[in-house]
């Protein structure tokens, strides 16, 4: 009787519950579900769901009318142009900077960095297409201010976010651009600093501050906030340290 009444109670609450839904940038697909966790400790009637893209892509589906709560965008090109067409409630936040790394499944002799791009052996190089995905933007960037870009770009496969490059640079390519924070993952560990991979150097590519901004068609507005300010709590800070971004503390 008693596992009946617990049962009943945990429905009867449910059906109060509120969802929420992100439009989550590639690269953050690898914290989120610490940061949901963690979010829910103190906001247990908020079932947060998410939908992940490139921020370019997310950015068209938002201006389309896709029915996001939330956009949480690689950088904060994207959230700024929806708050200028007052698409949204809120200036955009910086929440997190993110930071690239060189990524090959053997070892390269990484220790030369960009420069091991122009060898022959590398054939094939994983990028995110910098028309879509921030990070394929400070890659490119990278590249252009290390004199590399016009050397090496007819060996270029792009992916289409930050995500899909990084199945590129595990599989179809020999080394790849990839945002340091997927190397966190539970599938990425076993790839080893200065044998697999290897930080690009920050001072060849604009910081990517990546924004978030909740949306004006949201209907939840209350949970909506709720989540933003979750973001900007000492305690999502340190899930975003944990895998690999900086923040401001």
């Amino acid at each position: 009787m008693k596992k009946i009444l617990i049962i009943f109670l945990s429905l009867y609450l449910s059906s109060f519950a509120k969802e929420l839904n992100l439009a989550l940038a590639a690269n953050v697909s690898y914290a989120i579900n610490d940061l949901i966790k963690e979010f829910n400790k103190t906001n247990k009637n908020i079932k947060v769901k998410y939908v992940i893209g490139s921020s370019g892509k997310l950015t068209a589906q938002i201006k389309n009318g896709a029915p996001y709560d939330l956009f949480l965008s690689a950088n904060m090109k994207y959230p700024n142009n929806l708050y200028k067409k007052n698409l949204t409630l809120n200036k955009p936040l910086v929440y997190a900077k993110g930071s690239l790394a060189l990524l090959s499944t053997k070892s390269k002799g990484l220790s030369s960095k960009l420069k091991l791009l122009t060898n022959k052996e590398i054939k094939r190089i994983a990028i995110a297409n910098p028309k879509t995905a921030p990070y394929g933007i400070a890659s490119k960037e990278a590249l252009e201010k290390s004199n590399l870009y016009e050397k090496i770009k007819n060996k270029l496969i792009f992916g289409e976010s930050i995500s899909q490059t990084v199945s590129y640079s595990v599989t179809a390519a020999d080394i790849g651009f990839i945002a340091k924070s997927s190397l966190y993952s539970k599938k990425m560990k076993k790839f080893k600093k200065d044998i697999n991979w290897v930080e690009v150097d920050d001072s060849l590519y604009t910081p990517t501050k990546q924004g978030i901004v909740i949306l004006k068609k949201t209907k939840v507005k209350d949970e909506a906030q709720a989540f933003f300010n979750f973001i900007k709590s000492k305690n999502a800070k340190n899930i975003f340290k944990k895998y690999g971004y900086k923040t401001d503390e």
